[in-house]
């Protein structure tokens, strides 16, 4: 009789699973959200912050863009402080940091600390997603990775709508510099619980019993992590070719979020005659489906590999046709003449685009083995210089052609790259061994 190398439960086992890797998701999950919670803070205060310190358009665009440059190129750096120190280590310092910079919003006299806000929480943001991958790499079975990562994404975009949703609302009731000083303190608690209840690995946590540990350790190559940090093999880190399709696929699906997470609105009022308000909501709409996307896309990568037990088609077969189906949505968008049709056309690509995700932070634990935070940081960094490129490339487009409507057709164009690029890449390529053989 052949027995699941995969379980859920330890059926076999003479004493019931404790459930700590469940807790260990949650933190997880609700550290992202808490991150999202500040940074989508800003854009929504943008403006009043502009003119309560008298800025300009111009000194406004540097104080947001700050983040971005910051948290695109500290990804990899930032990530090797949780391979070198440990999760525990690393998450504690970025969510301090990140709150740190809240409060520095906050008191603000001027330009100057704002800007070095924005580039303290980019940098302490860089950290978080690739330390929190390493930690699934730890505590998570391999048939439970993909919905684990999607957790993190759902986990985001709850913050991100949090923020959308509360940060004008408070603002009507007290100053915005309380809004920030109110905006860190979940941060600080975060960060206080983690340190109390998280440990780096199963097997140093005396809360897991002997049956969690069979569940958690099912399908891995080897029962337990090294002890200490392995040095990082950067020569055959940059020459493995499946990172750099994975970077190829992360830098078409950013840029593509960005649109939606910038011009998307005004690209509505200018095209389909939508007003500011209902474009707003219209936003909303997509980014519900990234949630939604993001949780249903970690379900069935899961399911298609406890099923097949073949990782490049739960990775990479499920990356390129989600992309593929997200980029034939968005043409379809560009012929429909109803503006609820096309904008429906759109969230559901929005929502095949996001079920790529989540295969995409998985991918990253395939590959890495052990050098999981620096091969998470190379391919964060990519999308994300992609996504702070995005509003200025999209801009000079409707300079050069005065044509929103060709913007559609340059991210259908866009996803359709990225489906190509998951379809070259191999998560059987790993750092450590070369190319295994499919399970």
């Amino acid at each position: 009789m052949t027995t699941n190398p995969y379980p859920d439960s330890a059926t076999e086992s003479s004493s019931r699973p404790t459930s700590v890797r469940y807790e260990v998701i949650g933190l997880l999950t609700l550290a992202a959200a808490v991150a999202y919670l500040t940074r989508n803070a800003v854009g929504v205060a943008e403006s009043t912050i502009r003119d309560d310190l008298g800025l300009s358009i111009r000194q406004s665009g540097w104080f947001m863009a700050a983040f971005f440059w910051s948290y695109a190129a500290l990804q990899v750096p930032s990530g090797s402080v949780a391979h070198r120190h440990g999760t525990r280590f690393a998450m504690v310092t970025f969510a301090c940091a990140c709150s740190l910079a809240a409060v520095c919003i906050g008191i603000a006299p001027g330009l100057w600390l704002l800007i070095v806000a924005q580039l303290l929480m980019g940098a302490a943001q860089a950290g978080m997603f690739p330390a929190s991958c390493f930690a699934i790499s730890h505590w998570t079975p391999l048939a439970r990775r993909s919905l684990a990562c999607g957790f993190l994404a759902v986990g985001m975009q709850a913050g991100a709508i949090t923020a959308s949703m509360t940060t004008g609302n408070l603002m009507d009731v007290m100053h915005w510099r309380w809004v920030f000083a109110l905006f860190s303190v979940p941060g600080f608690l975060w960060a206080a619980s983690f340190f109390l209840r998280f440990r780096n690995h199963p097997a140093d946590d005396s809360k897991v019993n002997e049956a969690e540990l069979e569940i958690i350790r099912a399908g891995r190559p080897s029962a337990d992590p090294p002890s200490t940090a392995v040095p990082t093999p950067w020569r055959s880190v940059l020459r493995n070719s499946a990172l750099w399709f994975l970077c190829g696929q992360q830098i078409c699906r950013a840029a593509g979020y960005m649109f939606f997470a910038s011009w998307f609105p005004t690209f509505l009022q200018e095209t389909r005659g939508v007003s500011v308000k209902d474009s707003g909501y219209l936003q909303a709409l997509v980014f519900t489906g990234t949630l939604t996307g993001s949780l249903f896309g970690g379900l069935l990568t899961d399911w298609i590999w406890q099923r097949t037990g073949n990782l490049k088609l739960s990775r990479s077969g499920v990356g390129a046709t989600f992309l593929f189906g997200c980029a034939m949505l968005i043409l379809a968008a560009w012929f429909v003449e109803s503006t609820f049709l096309a904008v429906a056309l759109l969230a559901a690509g929005s929502l095949l685009a996001a079920m790529a995700g989540p295969c995409a932070s998985t991918a990253t634990i395939d590959i890495g083995g052990d050098h999981v935070p620096q091969v998470y940081g190379i391919m964060n960094m990519s999308g994300n210089f992609a996504a702070a490129a995005c509003p200025i490339l999209i801009a000079e487009l409707f300079e050069w052609t005065s044509n929103w409507s060709i913007v559609l057709l340059l991210f259908a164009a866009t996803y359709l790259v990225g489906a190509i690029c998951w379809a070259m890449v191999d998560v059987r390529q790993t750092i450590s061994k070369g190319i295994d053989s499919d399970t």
